[in-house]
């Protein structure tokens, strides 16, 4: 198997003097220091006229590994074998088993290529986080991943930690904490529609061509258009994310004229499909409309963001989607013309990462590697809990509030509420800055390993000041996409309020509802509030919050988090009910 060739939109000019500028000096490095990665380009390669038969080509693709380098906690719910009407938790995944499947996948056709549809770092388990994620980089480049679109959270700390993440080198701030040099990954990420305005051209080549019994194919790889809705503003800043489809539409072109025939996009977006890990019924989503738009000649889309597994043909495409937290490996077989050097079949399987899959060996080593380093602040004992705590949507209240979401809001009041501390009346925390709840313990310890899973963007909280009707405004902002990407805030005790849905968007905050501590919020009075960096910058689209006068700086979230825990000394934290914020309609959602 040959490293893909990887590309930029090119001209017809600029295609020909790349072209002899490579025949004269060789392929250009994909790890260049300053600019963005150069293309490399193969002579446009045409099937030969003799060709006949066809070339069966297995794609394995991942989506949302979110640095799970051992096995989610929450595994994966499948149907019970006993009664398919329920389901039952697998705790599936983790990066040994997961090497060992893509192994024996590959092993069953020597015409394969690993691929990925974004999110593989950020957000992630503190074995990954604590060292900026290069552990996950270095085990998916081990088990020979190939190719990978952006996704939004391959922004989270900027282009410029994500540059460092594909060429290598030490952090420029925590330094080298690794237990090996980093040398970046191994795999190549594409961006086709993440454009440097400044230059107008991608920041990270927009697609690879990967070559099977000589036959080409072309990957497109790019991020979802919402992306500056769900990063910090400041780590984009110079960018822009353009529309997923007209991105797309604009290459297939360009590849066409290369003499690539069969293409693949690794597209972070998805669906929402209901039933199980292989079916695709009443998909929904922002990926349904993107495929209906894109150009016939794109034969597979391989997708993410969403979390969610599912094996579709929508427009008369194979669509798919493998969960997240490296549970699922799709396993994809195609079929090419030689002749035409056109994709003619395209079918799928989710296939799950079961507990019972033997450990690679290296992955392994590269694991304990870092564990040595990372194990005594992961098992770190914390507090106690007196049970679980969620922070999914199956499990939210009416208003919108989770046990977990709430925890951290109090967390972060406490932390910040007395006067030297910013003075802070009340909290708020992004729903999707909460990446997992907390389980019970037989013994009700928590770990700081626990927390951080909970809360790994290492945000700092930021005391401001607003007034009751910039508050008003601020909530109003959680419906800014309608119901289908509502964003509901995480509140902090003391603080409450009533919503109704059937009121427009822009108004469902029920007039005169808001209170603190009992006693109604007037439009002109000033109140202090605690929240996290990533909203004081206008992140997940509150831009209300930019408006606020900033007070005083406070610690990082999980630090805060842990506080509350150490505070309770050897109590239990229990869950709060979530009565909260309350929604008054009866419609469902």
């Amino acid at each position: 198997m040959t490293r893909p060739s990887v590309r930029r939109p090119l001209g017809a000019l600029s295609m020909l003097l790349s072209a002899a500028l490579l025949a004269a000096c060789g392929s250009l490095s994909s790890t260049a220091p300053q600019a963005p990665l150069p293309p490399t380009l193969d002579a446009p390669v045409t099937p030969a006229k003799a060709a006949t038969g066809t070339v069966a080509v297995k794609v394995l693709a991942i989506n949302d590994f979110h640095g799970n380098l051992l096995p989610p906690a929450g595994g994966i719910k499948l149907p019970d074998p006993q009664d398919p009407a329920k389901t039952v938790t697998l705790q599936a995944g983790g990066a040994e088993r997961m090497a060992t499947l893509v192994a024996q996948l590959k092993a069953k056709n020597p015409n394969h290529v690993f691929v990925a549809a974004g999110d593989l770092v950020g957000a992630s388990p503190l074995l990954s986080a604590l060292f900026h994620d290069e552990s996950t980089i270095e085990s998916l480049g081990l088990m020979g991943l190939d190719i990978s679109s952006v996704g939004n959270h391959e922004f989270d700390q900027g282009i410029t930690e994500l540059l460092r993440k594909q060429r290598g080198g030490c952090h420029p701030k925590d330094g080298c904490k690794g237990p090996t040099e980093f040398k970046g990954a191994k795999y190549q990420y594409l961006a086709a529609s993440t454009i440097d305005e400044k230059t107008g051209q991608p920041v990270l080549p927009a697609y690879a061509i990967k070559r099977f019994d000589g036959v080409p194919v072309g990957f497109i790889g790019l991020s979802l258009k919402g992306t500056p809705e769900l990063v910090s503003p400041t780590g984009i800043r110079g960018l822009r994310f353009d529309d997923e489809a007209e991105t797309i539409n604009r290459l297939v072109p360009e590849l066409e004229r290369q003499g690539v025939h069969a293409i693949v996009v690794l597209i972070h977006e998805g669906g929402y499909p209901s039933g199980g890990i292989n079916d695709c019924p009443e998909i929904s989503g922002p990926i349904v409309d993107i495929v209906k738009k894109l150009d016939k000649r794109v034969g597979l889309i391989v997708s993410g963001h969403t979390h969610r597994a599912y094996n579709c043909r929508i427009d008369g495409r194979l669509v798919t989607s493998g969960d997240k937290y490296g549970t699922l490996v799709t396993e994809i077989d195609l079929t090419l013309d030689r002749a035409t050097g056109t994709l003619t079949e395209a079918r799928a399987n989710n296939v799950v990462v079961r507990p019972e899959t033997a450990r690679d060996p290296r992955q392994t080593l590269l694991i304990s590697s870092y564990q040595q380093v990372a194990q005594p602040l992961i098992e770190r004992r914390v507090g106690f809990l007196a049970q679980a705590l969620s922070k999914e949507g199956d499990d939210r209240g009416d208003g919108g509030g989770t046990t977990m979401g709430q925890l951290v809001a109090d967390a972060m009041l406490a932390a910040t509420r007395a006067p030297e501390n910013g003075g802070a009346q009340v909290a708020f925390q992004n729903v999707g800055g909460v990446r997992t709840g907390l389980i019970h313990r037989p013994d009700d310890s928590v770990t700081f390993g626990d927390l951080f899973a909970a809360l790994p963007f290492s945000n700092a909280l930021v005391v401001v000041e607003m007034s009751g009707a910039q508050l008003q405004r601020a909530l109003e902002e959680q419906w800014w996409a309608g119901d289908a990407k509502w964003l509901p805030l995480q509140t902090s005790q003391g603080f409450s309020y009533r919503w109704d849905k059937r009121r427009p968007v822009g108004s469902r905050v029920v007039p005169g509802s808001m209170t603190l501590d009992g006693r109604v919020i007037a439009p002109e009075q000033k109140v202090r509030v605690a929240i996290n960096n990533f909203l004081q910058v206008g992140g997940d689209s509150f831009k209300t919050f930019t408006e606020a006068r900033f007070l005083q700086t406070g610690p990082m979230d999980v630090e805060a988090l842990e506080a509350y825990f150490k505070a309770q000394g050897n109590g239990r934290v229990t869950a709060s009910a979530l009565d909260r914020v309350i929604r008054v309609d009866q419609d469902p959602r």
